[in-house]
Order: structure tokens, then sequence, then C-alpha cells
């Protein structure tokens, strides 16, 4: 099989078909500008809520914020209810010049399931068909795209994506990016591929997968299995950003052989924490930087002494100096190799759902609160 050449999103072309998903406390501006000085694609921004967006709600117009270099603003908005999806997808086109509006319906936690939101919304047909109707109406006059995120289903018993992908392309949806496991297996356990096979058969518009790619090899893997038109990243960067030149270098017919040893690495570390300080201020910066700092440094062999003053790490001064303490010869740990990354956790044994969700799939069930923060792209 070829490998798909650019994905085309409406109007909207990206050359590489890479998707960084959308991570909380982690895909702000001065990351996504480091992902995207690695390699081609598109950088979404962090995930937002629509009814805080169009009340204007400090916290979530502070999360808007675009490096200078960013020329393609993409945003992932979350809401379950049409009405402001729709108010807040055309203030996204109109006041932010945002070029790409993807819809999450993937998040697995519980404080966004339980309002019927995230992967438990498309169990219901008709309340995600008429949200993705507002959404695309909406962007519609800007030439914007709307394309969604979903997961197979709520559970084994409760799967969506089929119907998912139906009513996206219904909808006048772009694209639908297919996360292969259910909300009840959050980020435990293996992402089912053949499910993302089964829904690129399944409809006409670009389908994306997402699930288990650590390496660019597993993204070739994944188009080659599964006949998909690009793949979404999300935990296999963490620590990695440099991942994305590989992924350029695979989908364009290249391959990277050449792992950064550690000197390579502290200085990807150093500049992701020049970044965050232009954008935050230096102290704010630097306290964001201390959780990738254990990303980085996954499997290298910094003692224990030398990670926890790093990860108190309170100016760019105090970082160098101990920066300068790692032995940059020290090689790439080849063991983390295909290692997952980031949260993995435990299956669920029951999705924490509002009371009788399951008991219409073709209802509504909106009027639930929005008011969510610091949750996942899904």
């Amino acid at each position: 099989m070829s490998l798909p050449g650019p994905l085309q999103f409406g109007s909207l072309t990206v050359d590489t078909p890479v998707v960084l998903a959308p991570m909380a406390g982690v895909t702000n501006a001065a990351f996504r500008r480091l992902c995207a000085e690695q390699g081609a694609g598109l950088y979404v921004c962090e995930m937002i809520t629509s009814r805080g967006l169009v009340e204007g709600d400090q916290h979530t117009k502070d999360m808007l914020v675009f490096d200078e270099a960013e020329t393609v603003r993409s945003v992932q908005l979350y809401g379950t209810d049409p009405v402001y999806v729709g108010k807040a997808t055309e203030i996204l086109c109109a006041d932010y010049g945002v070029a790409h509006v993807d819809l999450n319906f993937g998040c697995p936690v519980p404080k966004v399931t339980r309002k019927g939101g995230g992967g438990a919304l498309p169990y219901k047909r008709g309340l995600l068909g008429e949200i993705l109707e507002h959404a695309v109406r909406a962007a519609e006059p800007y030439g914007v795209p709307v394309t969604m995120k979903t997961r197979k289903g709520i559970d084994d018993d409760h799967l969506t994506y089929m119907d998912a992908g139906r009513i996206a392309q219904e909808s006048g949806a772009a694209a639908i990016a297919l996360h292969g496991r259910t909300v009840a297996q959050a980020y435990s356990g293996t992402a089912d591929w053949d499910a993302i096979a089964e829904l690129k058969a399944s409809v006409d518009i670009p389908v994306l997968g997402n699930g288990d790619i650590w390496e660019a090899a597993d993204a070739i893997r994944m188009v080659e299995e599964t006949g998909v038109d690009g793949v979404v990243i999300g935990r296999g960067c963490l620590g990695r950003p440099w991942l994305f030149r590989d992924l350029a270098a695979a989908f364009a017919g290249d391959t990277v052989n050449v792992l950064p040893n550690l000197g390579e690495v502290t200085d990807i570390m150093r500049r992701h924490a020049e970044l965050l300080c232009e954008h935050m201020g230096e102290e704010r910066g630097c306290k964001e930087i201390r959780k990738h700092i254990a990303w980085y440094l996954k499997g290298f062999g910094a003692g224990g002494e030398l990670r926890r003053t790093l990860g108190l790490v309170n100016s760019l001064a105090d970082l160098d100096e101990m920066l300068d303490k790692l032995d940059r010869n020290e090689p790439f740990p080849t063991s983390q190799l295909g290692a997952p990354r980031g949260r993995q956790g435990a299956p669920r044994d029951k999705v924490v759902l509002p009371e009788g969700w399951l008991d219409d799939a073709d209802g509504r069930g909106c009027g639930f609160a929005e008011n969510v923060s610091e949750t996942s792209g899904g």
C-alpha cells in the first residue's frame, strides 16, 4: 500500500498527514511550536469548553494563545449543547482566526462522562448529529473545516464508532479520528486497529487513526493495516517531540535511524523551557517544564538526586546549571523504543454516566453543565 499524501480537510491542506492530539497541560503554544520545529503536521491547541468561550471565561480565553510562528491555528472544542458549540465555533473563526475546529467526543475522564460529554456523547446519536451540524454551519461562512475525534464506544457492549462515522459524514464533518479504545479502557490495554480499519472502510471522509503509535514505524504500520488517511499522535510524543521529525521523514518515504543522545535531548529540553518562559514568564514557565523533565529523561541514567533537583527548577539559570551535570554523550536508551509513555492505568469496571443515559440511544440528553477543565483530548 502506498503512503497517504497530504491531508485535505475542506480547504485546509496538511502536507504531512500527522496531527498532534490535544493534551491538557501539555499542548500549549510552547509545546506546539517545539513540535512544529521538528516536523510538518497539524498541531492542535488544548481542549477548551464551548460554554466557557461563549460566556467569556478568562481561563478559557487564556488557553487560546498562539505562537507567532503558528500560521495554522487549530483548536479542539468540547461541548454538550449544540447552540453553545455553534456559537463557540463562530467565535473561534471570527475572533481568533482559527483555521480548523475539532470536536471532542472521546475524552474518558469521569467528570466529563458523568455530564454526558466526551466519549459518552456519541451514544446519543441525535445529539451528536445536532452538535456537528451546528458547528459545521457556524464554520461554513469562514471556510473553516470541522472534524471530530471519538472512541470505539462507552464499553464493549455499547460501541458507537460506526454510527459516529456515518453521522459525521452526513453532518458535513471534514474528517473523523478514532482512538481504538473504549471509554472503559481509558488508556489501558491495546488499541483496536481493526476497528479503525472497519471505520475507514465504511465512510468516504478522511479517517485518522489514534492509539499505540510510539514510533514512526508504528504510524506506517497503522496505515498499512487500516488504510487510514493519517494519524493522531498523543502520548507517544511526551518527552519526545522529535517523533514528528521521524514521522515527517517516514511519510516522505525516508527512514530516520539516528536516535538523539542525552546531549541532543538536553538541547531540546532547554528549548522547550525557553519557549515556555517566553509565553508564560520565567517563573511559571519553569514550573511547567518540571513535569516534562521526567518524560525527557525516561530511561536515561541520570541520578535520583539530580532528577529531584531538576524537578524543582525555578529559573533558566538553575536549569542550565543542572543540565550541565548530565552526560551529554550518553546514548538514547533503546529499551524505551516502542514503550508506552504517559498515563496507562487500569480499565474501569463501570463508566460514570448521567442517570438513565443508556436508556435511549436516539435521545438528546443535553442540558448538562460544561464547566470542565484539565481534561484530555481523548
